[in-house]
């Protein structure tokens, strides 16, 4: 089969001719993927950020974002058969540790995350496992949905943690309106009454914003803190979600965050250099959010299903692969780009 493989930090991808991948385990299935979303996360593995942390297998597969159609199952998989239509939760799970048990399964201490840890679903097939396949209804066509697998459950975990604290009334900024934050802002808008602000600097993307439910946009120019807090009564946002935290964004996003806010940071690169004293003396909160858990995932596809949240993408052939993490890194691509073996 073909697949697009990361041979060495630092270089793009090729496309290689790889076997397929085989049922090894009772609870193995094999998906064909018919949509993989290419994720600035795929970005920073190729310059070996997450080597440290995931002990990355070169040569190997990209892509954790993934969604198909089940291939082959192993003899003990019940929950989905040949031929259903699957999206994949990115974290497959033992079931059987404390996180597990305690419904908190994108900690399991002993998940693989292919495409970070293993091969991944830039190709025709990917191993996965029982647990991580949610089913979706039959006419669903991957491609529009792969990249809910990992953007859309991040975006909604962080809103989904911050619900309580959106009752009305409220105001929520959105730092980055791009692949995740534009989910973001569907969810916000689906799930809370909170008056949702967004912040980027592409105008396009706040047009998207104000489509998809902003109430404000504000272009990132250097003076969007203050318009911030001009549109907040100087005191700032109840909640800031940061898909962004680089380059900057990730101080801004603390200074928009009213004293007793949440500042959730969500994007990564940056660093926060904030004085311990300004955190005692306001109460504010900083709050990390990473992926969700496989009941987040199935909530957000029946939002999906019922039209509530969309996924903006660009599709491209699995031989695009190099195209379109290049378009990504370019800021080329709105909303999501996806690969379409």
């Amino acid at each position: 089969m073909k697949a697009v493989r990361l041979h060495e930090f630092h270089r793009m991808p090729v496309i290689d001719e790889v076997p397929e991948p085989e049922i090894s385990g009772p609870l193995d299935v094999i998906v064909k993927i018919g949509g993989a979303g290419v994720c600035r996360t795929d970005l920073h593995i190729m310059e070996g950020q997450w080597d440290a942390a995931m002990g990355t297998p070169l040569p190997y597969i990209l892509g954790h974002e993934n969604a198909g159609w089940v291939h082959e199952v192993g003899s003990a998989v019940t929950n989905v058969a040949v031929g259903d239509t699957v999206i994949l939760h990115p974290t497959p799970t033992c079931g059987l540790c404390h996180a597990c048990r305690a419904g908190d399964d994108m900690h399991c201490v002993n998940s693989s995350f292919p495409g970070l840890s293993a091969d991944g679903g830039m190709a025709e097939y990917l191993l996965t496992s029982a647990r991580a396949c949610v089913k979706l209804e039959p006419q669903t066509k991957p491609e529009d949905v792969a990249a809910l697998a990992d953007a859309g459950i991040t975006a909604y975990h962080a809103v989904r943690k911050a619900i309580p604290l959106l009752y009305p009334g409220t105001t929520c900024v959105v730092i980055g309106a791009g692949g995740l934050g534009h989910i973001g802002v569907q969810c916000l808008a689906a799930l809370t009454a909170t008056r949702i602000i967004v912040v980027d600097r592409n105008p396009d993307a706040l047009k998207l914003a104000e489509q998809l439910g902003a109430r404000h946009t504000v272009v990132a120019d250097g003076r969007h803190v203050a318009a911030v807090k001009d549109l907040t009564g100087g005191n700032g946002a109840e909640v800031v979600l940061d898909f962004v935290a680089e380059q900057g964004a990730e101080m801004d996003g603390w200074n928009m965050t009213a004293p007793a806010g949440s500042y959730f940071v969500i994007g990564y690169g940056g660093t926060l250099e904030i004085p311990t004293l300004d955190i005692i003396s306001t109460e504010r909160n900083i709050i990390g959010n990473i992926v969700g858990t496989y009941n987040e995932l199935a909530e957000l596809m029946a939002l999906a299903q019922a039209g509530k949240v969309t996924l903006h993408t660009r599709t491209y052939p699995l031989d695009a692969a190099v195209e379109a993490l290049s378009d990504l890194d370019a800021g080329r691509v709105r909303g999501r780009a996806i690969l379409v073996p």
